[in-house]
């Protein structure tokens, strides 16, 4: 097993994996922003490396503030967590070169899946069913119009170097496609400083299902089940459940087999999640996109299958046999995840601040990812999530009615929270029904 880990990241993953590090007897490594000094990882760690101010780009996207620590600290391995440095190939390079090992994919895959566009014809070379939609970049608007013709309204306009929500948008018609390509070709080059673009066959009615994959270190590719993620804002999910309620045995075996083939093409090792889009109506599916990373929602896998993702992510980087039998891989019960941010629970705009009270709910079944408690500080230089409420249950009823007691129960006051919604959420008719789909939180306001 690897000795000791530098965890490039912060806030709830940080603690996530420095514990999991710790069960280990791996020695974890915390490194900080100013703003962070006081957050529990910090603490935690069994060492910390303040890397700079409270700017990401300063801090926690600074590739060489974050080698210099782990050369420091001796370091002999990296885990990026999610976000920030995780999908960024030419950091993963470097750790490598640094002679530091990986906790992730190897930096080809990550290259070959970050952009959307090679990673659609990647996949749909390798059997993985992808919706209609372009080829190659779409350079001008007569282009998207063009290409439009033979993709159909209505459209999705992508970046094809974005993530996480971010850099799409729908167009209805032409002249909507004409606005919004050159809106997201903007943004596009602004965020990520890549202005490609895709076109997309936008379903109206879609539900959003990922699939989590592990390469391990023998070679082998394995798919530990799917996830729900359809309750969305603004593209970006806020809560997930595992197992699907709109997935069967035989969909979950095509889904699965799916995904073991996308990372088979790429020659995948550790976590990933292959997302994808499926037509309720029909039961058809297509590939969405690749993150070559640990997902948010990692915990409702880890408590369905019983497999601490992290720990496989340490074992596979080590070259290590996986601690399971994936011959033996099943669900077990229903879980489900509320990503409980600081943000105002009807807009859905962020609302940080100082934390006076927070009081996690225990019992049966529950578990708490948090990244704060009484006495921090949730500040406006990062995400809002500030912890991911799971619960488990024998079946999907019970494991809802485990929810909405924790939620009740789960105490924060300073920041404000998206608790309200989630109580609002797990009564809503169409959410305990099982038949929804993305759009359901546009018919709750």
């Amino acid at each position: 097993m690897i000795e000791s880990v530098l965890v490039a990241n912060r806030g709830e993953i940080a603690r996530r994996v420095i514990r999991t590090a710790k069960r280990l007897g791996v020695r974890a490594i915390a490194v900080y922003s100013e703003a962070d000094a006081g957050l529990p990882f910090v603490t935690e760690a069994d060492e910390a490396v303040c890397i700079g101010p409270a700017n990401p780009a300063e801090s926690y996207r600074n590739v060489d503030a974050v080698l210099a620590a782990a050369k420091q600290t001796n370091a002999a391995a990296i885990h990026p967590g999610y976000g920030f440095l995780s999908e960024n190939a030419d950091f993963a390079r470097a750790v490598v070169d640094n002679g530091i090992a990986w906790i992730g994919p190897d930096p080809e895959a990550i290259t070959a899946m970050g952009d959307k566009i090679n990673a659609r014809n990647l996949m749909a070379a390798a059997g993985v069913p992808v919706a209609p939609g372009t080829v190659d970049p779409v350079a001008t608007v007569e282009e998207a119009l063009a290409a439009a013709e033979g993709v159909g309204f209505p459209i999705m306009v992508k970046a094809a170097a974005g993530g996480g929500g971010m850099g799409m948008a729908v167009a209805a018609d032409a002249a909507a496609l004409a606005t919004e390509f050159e809106k997201v070709r903007g943004f596009a080059a602004r965020m990520f400083g890549d202005g490609a673009v895709l076109l997309e066959r936008y379903f109206p009615r879609v539900r959003h299902i990922e699939v989590q994959i592990l390469g391990l270190a023998d070679g082998r590719v394995v798919a530990l089940g799917e996830r729900e993620c359809s309750v969305q804002r603004r593209n970006q999910k806020v809560a997930e459940e595992s197992p699907s309620p709109a997935v069967d045995a035989d969909l979950r075996s095509r889904l699965c087999a799916a995904a073991v083939r996308a990372g088979e093409a790429v020659n995948y090792r550790n976590a990933g999640t292959v997302e994808c889009l499926l037509d309720p109506g029909t039961g058809e599916f297509f590939f969405l996109e690749m993150n070559t990373r640990l997902q948010v929602e990692h915990p409702i896998t880890e408590l369905t299958y019983g497999v601490d993702l992290v720990e496989e992510q340490f074992r596979v980087a080590a070259g290590l046999a996986p601690g399971f039998d994936p011959a033996a891989l099943a669900p077990t019960g229903h879980a489900i995840e509320l990503r409980v941010n600081a943000e105002d629970p009807k807009r859905f705009l962020p609302g940080p601040g100082a934390v006076r009270t927070w009081v996690e709910p225990t019992g049966e079944g529950v578990r708490v990812d948090s990244g704060y408690a009484a006495d921090t500080t949730v500040t406006p230089f990062y995400d809002s999530l500030m912890a991911k409420l799971v619960v488990h249950g024998a079946d999907r009823a019970e494991a809802i009615a485990r929810a909405r007691a924790a939620v009740s129960a789960f105490t924060i006051e300073g920041p404000k929270n998206n608790l309200p919604f989630f109580a609002e959420l797990l009564d809503n008719e169409e959410f305990v029904s099982g038949d929804y789909d993305t759009g359901i939180i546009g018919r709750m306001r």
